[in-house]
């Protein structure tokens, strides 16, 4: 298996690899993930796979069905709704209180990823795009300096993540994003946090229509 990032033990280089795969929707919603398949995919004993898929429950990206097995967590609208009135909350508190930690160097940061969505935006790499986005998004919670409010939004963002390229495989909503992203950023490090918790606010409301829009139409067919 190919490691991914400082990962020091198989379980946790399993549980990232089944993470990504299940973020990139390559294990779609739905899908039964069993032990043995996933044990033979990734050339790894059970003890590993059982441990990431615990994990991946805990997450809430995966529901584990008595007598059944573990599938991949199948969204609904009210999922959404949730979800995304998490992140509001969140990224909220911390861009109102970014000024108290908003130091060059974290400018530097905030622009230079704006810089690769920009760059990825322009050549049409969704997925890199998507990266970028939620990196972006993290920095901004990091503003607020609250490690409870920075650990609660990973565990928001574990079940964001795959929603990202469902939302912005929409033309309009890709184009809307870039700017939306630009006027938050730029009001963020100018120091109007009312008007960038405002823009960001706005970006978010339009990501969740797009989404649960989406959502219904795949349950109507």
């Amino acid at each position: 298996m190919r490691q991914t990032g400082p990962i020091q033990t198989i379980s946790d280089q399993v549980y990232s690899i089944l993470r990504r795969k299940i973020c990139e929707g390559e294990y779609a919603p739905g899908s039964w993930l069993q032990e043995v398949d996933l044990c033979d995919q990734l050339g790894v004993s059970r003890s590993p796979v059982r441990e990431a898929l615990r994990r991946l429950v805990s997450d809430g990206l995966v529901i584990n069905i008595p007598n059944k097995g573990t599938f991949v967590k199948e969204f609904t609208c009210k999922d959404i709704d949730e979800i995304f009135d998490m992140r509001v909350l969140l990224e909220g508190y911390a861009i109102l209180r970014s000024h108290q930690n908003l130091t060059s160097q974290r400018i530097e940061t905030l622009l230079a990823i704006l810089r690769e969505m920009e760059i990825t935006y322009d050549a049409g790499r969704l997925e890199e795009y998507t990266r970028a986005d939620e990196e972006l998004h993290r920095e901004i919670v990091a503003l607020g300096n609250n490690s409870i409010v920075s650990w609660t939004y990973d565990r928001v963002g574990f079940m964001n993540q795959q929603f990202r390229v469902l939302s912005l495989s929409v033309r309009r909503r890709f184009e809307e994003s870039m700017d939306e992203h630009r006027q938050t950023i730029h009001a963020l490090i100018e120091g109007r946090a009312e008007e960038a918790e405002q823009c960001n606010r706005r970006h978010l409301e339009l990501a969740r229509a797009c989404i649960k829009e989406q959502l219904e139409h795949k349950a109507k067919r």
